[in-house]
């Protein structure tokens, strides 16, 4: 047999292909297990929570991987744990797939848009290890521009026009020099944050506006244990209070529109 005859004999480009089909089709296996580690398993809701259908689909969940957290500890997944909360909410009718409806309090219970999930009860960091989003009566080496409005001192109204509050402070993220939130002394003398992107700020009125909720809702806002800091768990309660009054702030939004 002569030199390179052996390529004579079979289809050197196919069998690549072949080879290409079979890694991609291993890689599709391998991605489809990983996006698993969060979300899954789901549960059925046609059965009761303490018995619930366990579905995972094709291809089952991994095996549990540890991950090493960068300022210590390490988490789990996918997690052994399941969610135990009881939710108020109920199903509208019996058929699978069917919307839930809100049985109590809409906006801070934790369901629909005001949804949450159970993320650490700890302040997020920056690559130093300090609290990254504090109030610039904390981080005391940042300043409001001169060429934007500074809200300190500002009444916050509600979409209704109330007003909510006063604009105490402003937090900053120490890690992405932005603004974050802005805390405000509500009528219980609370002191409460509002996410920027759910404000207006409006210099030439003197007034904060936010849309997403009611006048009389901003001492509802979840609170925050410490006044210098907020913990990722927090944040999320925070913002799904707001996200959840566009739905459920006044009766009237969640109806249908025609």
């Amino acid at each position: 047999m002569q030199t390179g005859a052996f390529t004579g004999y079979i289809d050197v480009a196919q069998i690549l292909l072949y080879i290409f089909w079979i890694f991609f089709a291993g890689l599709i296996f391998y991605l489809r297990r990983e996006d698993k580690r969060e979300g899954y398993p789901l549960e059925s809701d046609q059965s009761d929570r303490d018995q619930r259908i366990l579905i995972q689909g094709f291809p089952a969940m991994p095996e549990p991987k540890t991950f090493l957290l960068p300022h210590g500890g390490s988490v789990q997944a996918p997690r052994a744990q399941r969610d135990q909360r009881s939710l108020a909410i109920e199903p509208t009718s019996r058929y699978p797939g069917s919307p839930y409806r809100p049985t109590g309090n809409a906006m801070g219970d934790g369901v629909g848009p005001a949804s949450w999930v159970g993320r650490a009860d700890t302040p997020d960091l920056t690559i130093d290890g300090a609290p990254k989003i504090v109030p610039l009566r904390v981080a005391t080496d940042y300043v409001v521009d001169q060429r934007d409005p500074d809200p300190r001192g500002m009444s916050v109204y509600g979409a209704d026009g109330v007003s909510g509050g006063t604009v105490r402070d402003i937090w900053v993220d120490r890690s992405e020099p932005q603004v974050r939130y802005l805390e405000v002394t509500v009528g219980d003398g609370r002191n409460v944050l509002l996410p920027i992107y759910m404000a207006k700020v409006d210099r030439r009125l003197n007034k904060v506006q936010v849309n997403s909720i009611m006048g009389d809702q901003f001492s509802g806002v979840p609170a925050h244990a410490s006044p210098e800091q907020v913990t990722l768990a927090e944040e999320d309660r925070i913002s799904a209070y707001y996200a959840g009054g566009l739905l459920y702030a006044e009766p009237s939004r969640a109806e249908p529109l025609i």
